[in-house]
């Protein structure tokens, strides 16, 4: 068992933050003209990644202490600036102050989503794995199909925006990351994402293609990113969710546990 304190909850926001600076980083190698750019704002992180890229919001404000108007003007000018909305992920543990300057600047709520944890020293046994289903590491030539995999993932029969399929190309280019494919025969069938930041494993990007669902497509996933966790040092695991989802219970069948619900405010024009 664990307790969410708020020494794991500053631990598990700053490598998120990290995680977006390294992605924002990585996205402004490959795509320049997109002025991909991040700033530090007290003890968080601004990221822009595109105006319409899911990327782009501010993480990890008040974790260390009172977040203060002039900090959220910045954060606000930051954005606008680029044509991006003004989005922000409030952990329930940061800073009270944190809140009182939203509800004062016309935010709303726009989704909640659990942060859940895997304790690595204490994860007890695997739930055994389909063997039909294949886990690797995805090379250069497969970035491609496996991109389109985990998008179809998230948007099933609905189209996929251009911008959806660069940002998960992106994340392969990350230097902490390690990128898995899942393949039944030689059909590509979904994927998933482990960025490694100061101990913590960010799990990340799951995705199976519709056809493929219900079929253990993301449990056989886990098991590899968490093993590929520990070798690497980690002692805690994390991954971020919407409440109630199939991605949830199958975290949870393989040791996490939620952690705390964060919530996406967005600031009304």
């Amino acid at each position: 068992m664990f307790f969410a304190d708020h020494e794991l909850a500053r631990r598990l926001e700053r490598a998120d933050a990290a995680g977006a600076v390294e992605f924002v980083e990585a996205h402004a190698l490959r795509h320049p003209e997109i002025g991909a750019a991040w700033i530090d704002v007290g003890d968080g992180r601004v990221v822009f990644a595109g105006a319409e890229s899911p990327v782009t919001q501010a993480i990890g404000l008040g974790m260390s202490g009172a977040v203060t108007s002039a900090e959220m003007s910045r954060v606000e000018s930051f954005l606008r600036t680029r044509g991006a909305m003004v989005q922000v992920e409030v952990c329930p543990l940061a800073d009270g102050s944190l809140l009182d300057i939203l509800n004062v600047g016309k935010y709303g709520l726009a989704q909640h989503s659990n942060v859940l944890v895997c304790l690595l020293n204490e994860a007890g046994a695997e739930p055994a794995a389909d063997r039909e289903i294949n886990v690797r590491t995805v090379a250069s030539a497969q970035v491609a199909e496996w991109s389109r995999a985990i998008a179809g993932g998230f948007f099933g029969d609905d189209e996929v925006p251009p911008v959806v399929y660069d940002d998960i190309a992106t994340f392969f280019a990350m230097p902490s990351s390690t990128c898995f494919l899942a393949d039944v025969g030689r059909q590509v069938v979904g994927g998933g994402v482990v960025a490694v930041h100061d101990g913590v494993a960010s799990l990340f990007a799951h995705g199976t293609h519709p056809e493929y669902r219900n079929r253990g497509v993301q449990s056989a996933i886990i098991p590899p990113s968490l093993a590929l966790a520990r070798q690497s040092g980690c002692d805690v695991a994390m991954a971020c969710t919407l409440p109630g989802s199939v991605s949830q219970r199958n975290l949870e069948r393989h040791g996490f546990r939620v952690a705390y619900t964060r919530s996406r405010m967005v600031r009304g024009e």
